[in-house]
């Protein structure tokens, strides 16, 4: 797949038929307007492609972050990328974009810069200044100009609608497995290994630490039931999301202990999959008190983990 990250770096490709939409979390929505769209084009022997921008019109919009990110810009890419896609217009929300008029918006970018033949959507896409162009514009518009629109009506799972938003709130609740149901895969986070206070290695449950990134959204504070991949190679493990309340005052922060594990992974990278909240973060009595608690959940998450092995 290739990557472009400005619309000057678009010159000369070849025709298109492209899926509109922001794609946060590339949900089984996303999923499925993405694999309608590769198989047109590969039909009409066009070249796939997904449009969306890098920033988010919301925040751009706002002067700050008010919609927070599911996927990491990279792991975005990977996933649209495993599903056949040639081209993705990873562009910039602008000033120059954010005003041009729907009108401008088909015809400079998606007609002149994508070479765009067929254009897939969901029934909620909209677009040019002020959200002014939808679907229905995009049909019209479509007759007049030669291109055809395939729009994706709403995909409802247990009588819900799909949606990045419906995702955001399963995630800030703690429902990791019904996260799985929509996003087909479980909800991950990843980073660099820092250097803890290291008490979990005093009391013989070391942890891996990676910071909270303030512009995704993270699961509220508690235990969890997990898995962790390092070097590309999958670890049950559990996790603690959370301040430290028993110990002290901390920033909020993901750690890890990996079962059966003995690397140290200070300043590598490592991602962590959330399965299932196993209970809140709350203060104990006593560093004794929370040792005892944690051997509990340690106990609790092997035996998830051995009852669902190969299954996640």
């Amino acid at each position: 797949m290739i990557i472009f990250n400005s619309l000057d770096e678009i010159r000369d490709i070849e025709e298109t038929v492209v899926a509109l939409g922001n794609f946060d979390g590339v949900h089984k929505g996303h999923q499925t307007i993405i694999s309608r769209m590769v198989k047109s084009a590969e039909a009409g022997g066009f070249k796939s492609a997904v449009f969306t921008f890098a920033n988010h019109p919301k925040n751009v919009l706002a002067g700050e972050t008010v919609v927070k990110n599911i996927l990491y810009p990279e792991e975005k890419a990977k996933i649209i990328e495993s599903l056949g896609v040639d081209y993705l217009f990873n562009i910039p929300y602008t000033d120059e974009i954010r005003t041009m008029s729907p009108e401008d918006f088909i015809d400079k970018l998606l007609i002149e810069k994508f070479r765009m033949r067929e254009a897939y959507c969901g029934f909620n896409y909209h677009f040019g200044f002020k959200a002014q162009g939808d679907p229905e514009m995009l049909m019209r518009e479509g007759l007049k100009k030669g291109f055809g629109i395939h729009i994706q009506e709403p995909i409802t799972i247990d009588g819900n609608v799909v949606s990045s938003t419906f995702i955001r709130g399963l995630i800030e609740e703690g429902k990791m497995n019904d996260i799985r149901k929509y996003m087909g895969r479980p909800y991950s986070i990843g980073g660099e290994v820092v250097v803890g206070n290291k008490l979990g290695r005093t009391i013989g449950f070391p942890t891996s630490n990676i910071m909270i990134d303030e512009d995704m959204v993270t699961p509220p504070n508690g235990v969890y039931t997990t898995f962790c991949t390092y070097n590309g190679v999958r670890y049950p493990s559990i996790t603690n999301v959370g301040v430290k309340p028993t110990i002290g005052e901390y920033t909020k922060n993901v750690e890890t202990h990996i079962f059966d594990f003995n690397k140290e992974l200070y300043g590598k990278e490592i991602r962590v999959e959330f399965i299932e909240k196993t209970r809140d973060e709350r203060k104990f009595d006593s560093v004794e008190a929370l040792s005892k608690q944690i051997t509990d959940d340690c106990i609790k998450a092997k035996a998830y983990h051995r009852q669902h092995s190969g299954e996640i």
